[in-house]
């Protein structure tokens, strides 16, 4: 079974994050959720971004580095949205990552919002809305086909709507059977991984 690092979105650890890791658990994977909040969540989008751009917000890369610190190698370095950019930079930078699962974002390989080329073996898999504005409007779904392009071990899945955050049952834009269909690709990934 596989030991997976879960990143939560923009709202904040909320009870459909909770959910979905729990589903992930129930299949027998270790899921660590930390919580970059500390116990905060958001009703929207940009109350979320207001957070995380304010002056008081904490440093997110820190908090992120400490938990992988205390996982060491051999974990699934997985995030949804805002939590893909911390999930994809330990995937990339940190020696022995088992994978990546990165949810509804994508940062470049390339260019100058790189954090280094794609770690090679390391076999990804990227879950998206072929019409959400923010994954294929903001061009996480071009950044999602270059990493395809680039590494013959990624994945990526894109499903029919227009809906961000998905995955997260309580979230009024939760989309059940496009969530159903994510699990069951990540978990058939977490299954092959060993």
């Amino acid at each position: 079974m596989a030991e997976v690092l879960l990143i939560h979105h923009i709202l904040g650890r909320t009870p459909g994050v909770v959910a979905l890791a729990d589903r992930f658990r129930a299949a027998g994977h270790t899921v660590h959720l930390p919580d970059l909040y500390e116990g905060r969540t958001f009703a929207t989008i940009e109350e979320g971004a207001a957070f995380v751009q304010g002056a008081d917000a904490p440093d997110f890369s820190a908090r992120a580095d400490q938990i992988a610190d205390d996982l060491g190698p051999g974990v699934v370095w997985a995030g949804i949205s805002f939590g893909v950019i911390q999930a994809q930079r330990l995937a990339q930078t940190r020696a022995g990552a088992a994978g990546a699962i990165l949810m509804e974002a994508c940062v470049p390989v390339t260019g100058d919002w790189a954090f280094g080329p794609w770690p090679e073996g390391v076999p990804v898999q990227i879950h998206g809305m072929e019409a959400d504005p923010f994954f294929a409007g903001e061009g996480d779904l071009d950044a999602a086909r270059e990493l395809v392009s680039l590494n013959p071990a990624a994945e990526l899945y894109l499903y029919p709507g227009d809906r961000h955050l998905f995955a997260d049952s309580s979230l009024v834009g939760h989309d059940s059977a496009a969530t159903d269909l994510l699990v069951e690709r990540a978990l058939g990934f977490l299954s092959g991984l060993g």
